[in-house]
């Protein structure tokens, strides 16, 4: 029997509002998680979670980090991103689906004020200089219109 290669799926809702050179997107600082504290990220992202698809996942989140409502609908897939943290561990191999998102319910908030330390708005040429690599690699190339259906990072 062989050992199947394992990965964790989770979704990224990347809230964008403006056009072309004013496009913004909503970040969050993170704080408190364990990963990448002190980084901006995606402002709604996390664990596909069983029985769970990637949609529904990703409208979770949505409401779960920033109390906002998004109808499935709503999400544009932009990318996926197959990575890797390098240590061969199963928690280190990853597949992330990120979605755009420009209409939703409510106000966007903070809204686990133990795991982050805020959110706001930053243009996408201006993105601050600590975003996890990985999302702002996607971000750059959601700004230079450059995004791949499909890319890698972290491996060799």
């Amino acid at each position: 029997m062989t050992d199947r290669y394992r990965v964790v799926p989770a979704s990224y809702v990347l809230l964008l509002r403006g056009s072309g050179e004013t496009t913004e997107v909503l970040l969050q600082l993170r704080r408190n998680t364990g990963y990448m504290d002190d980084h901006w990220a995606a402002a709604a992202a996390g664990h596909v979670e069983a029985g769970e698809d990637v949609l529904a996942a990703a409208v979770r989140e949505a409401r779960e980090e920033l109390g906002i409502e998004i109808d499935p609908a709503d999400l544009r897939p932009l990318t996926a991103v197959h990575r890797t943290g390098g240590t061969g561990e199963e928690i280190d191999e990853r597949v992330d689906f990120f979605f755009t998102c420009r209409r939703w319910s409510g106000e966007p908030r903070g809204a686990e004020p133990g795991r982050t330390a805020g959110v706001d708005w930053f243009g996408l040429a201006s993105l601050p200089e600590h975003t996890v690599p990985h999302e702002r690699a996607v971000l750059d190339a959601l700004r230079t219109g450059t995004v791949d259906a499909v890319r890698s990072h972290g491996f060799g």
